[in-house]
């Protein structure tokens, strides 16, 4: 059928008008198509969990020997679970390099498109936390336990919070049920706040990295972006194909192949690594309120970037302080990571509790720094 017959038809008119008439800046990066990747994994990984989800059992009892039966006797059972596995690595990773280049080029100058991309990264971390605990495996038992029990520092509320998401006194079989369904529903309201952002974004359309704003520098979306993004997308795809067969255990911890045992505490506690830098500065304090209050806080202050009181002429990291304070925030996230990762003794001590305040003073240099 001819383009001018299709624009004609009702339900063709929006998906012609995003993907085919969308007027999209001339001079977009390769960093541009994270936001197609991520649509991408987003989309498979929910196919993956719903498979998945038919052969798991959410008991304390069952859980370690379900993901086995999945990788044993389901037939691919093994790719499925390695793709869900390392694919949520590769979400993050693109998440936080789409993060990294809004912060970058100022995108929170339309307060609607960064308070959702706040809130999508927030519930993808609660999502794979969740998911994270489901295989009730060593590891992640622990790291429940302590994520979780951190709330009872909660005043009134706090230990009545800890024994309705646990079920009983502990990590259970009804904690797993609560999370299973919690880890089934997050990915849909996902869904949802992707299609909002997607739609805002096409409303105050995107920045870009000179931030020219003249509509007479623009193409449309289709033929230009569209191949770009599907050569950006089998990239990924090739590198998790060469994760998935060669490497499939690159992102798991050892303790994690061992289950969940109540009686042995783990001699370090680690989460995956893309929560490292936030349970870095959990550690740093030694309060358990104010624990509470830095791991919220380290996502939380994000928010602060959105008000339209900042300049709304000033997109680009145009001065030279702003790129120190960029770059220095950055490599202040990756030693937390690292430091997270290694045992918790001098000098890693020292230096978590030295980069915890740089982490939220650089953040807040580049706050103020945009108004």
């Amino acid at each position: 059928m001819p383009h001018s017959r299709l624009k004609n038809l009702n339900l063709t008119k929006g998906i012609i008008r995003m993907l085919i008439d969308l007027a999209s800046p001339i001079n977009l990066s390769y960093l541009w198509n994270l936001r197609s990747i991520l649509r991408g994994l987003l989309l498979s990984q929910v196919i993956t969990r719903i498979f998945l989800a038919m052969y798991y059992t959410p008991t304390s009892l069952q859980a370690f020997d379900s993901t086995v039966n999945i990788m044993k006797d389901v037939r691919y059972g093994w790719l499925i679970r390695y793709l869900h596995l390392n694919r949520a690595s590769f979400f993050f990773m693109a998440l936080y390099l789409h993060l990294r280049r809004a912060l970058y080029y100022s995108s929170w100058r339309s307060s609607h498109v960064w308070s959702i991309r706040v809130t999508i990264l927030i519930l993808s971390m609660a999502t794979a936390f969740l998911r994270y605990v489901l295989p009730y495996r060593q590891m992640s038992y622990w790291a429940a336990t302590v994520i979780i029990n951190l709330l009872s520092a909660i005043p009134v509320t706090g230990s009545t919070i800890v024994i309705y998401l646990w079920g009983r006194y502990s990590v259970s079989t009804p904690t797993l049920n609560r999370f299973l369904s919690l880890h089934y529903l997050l990915p849909f309201i996902i869904i949802l706040l992707v299609i909002i952002h997607i739609s805002l974004l096409h409303r105050y359309r995107s920045t870009n990295p000179l931030s020219i704003r003249s509509d007479a520098n623009k193409i449309p979306f289709y033929w230009g972006y569209i191949t770009k993004d599907l050569y950006r997308f089998l990239i990924v795809l090739t590198l998790l194909e060469f994760v998935l067969f060669f490497h499939p255990h690159l992102f798991s911890d050892p303790q994690n192949f061992i289950k969940a045992n109540s009686l042995v505490t783990p001699t370090h506690i680690k989460p995956e690594w893309y929560f490292l830098f936030a349970y870095a500065i959990l550690r740093s304090i030694p309060n358990k309120l104010g624990r509470v209050i830095a791991l919220i806080s380290s996502l939380a202050i994000f928010y602060c970037f959105s008000p339209q009181a900042f300049n709304p002429h000033f997109l680009a990291p145009s001065s030279i302080l702003r790129k120190i304070l960029f770059w220095t925030f950055i490599h202040i996230v990756l030693l937390l990571s690292i430091l997270r990762a290694l045992p918790i003794e001098e000098p890693f001590i020292f230096l978590n509790s030295f980069l915890t305040p740089a982490y939220y003073l650089f953040l807040t240099a580049i706050l103020f720094s945009s108004i």
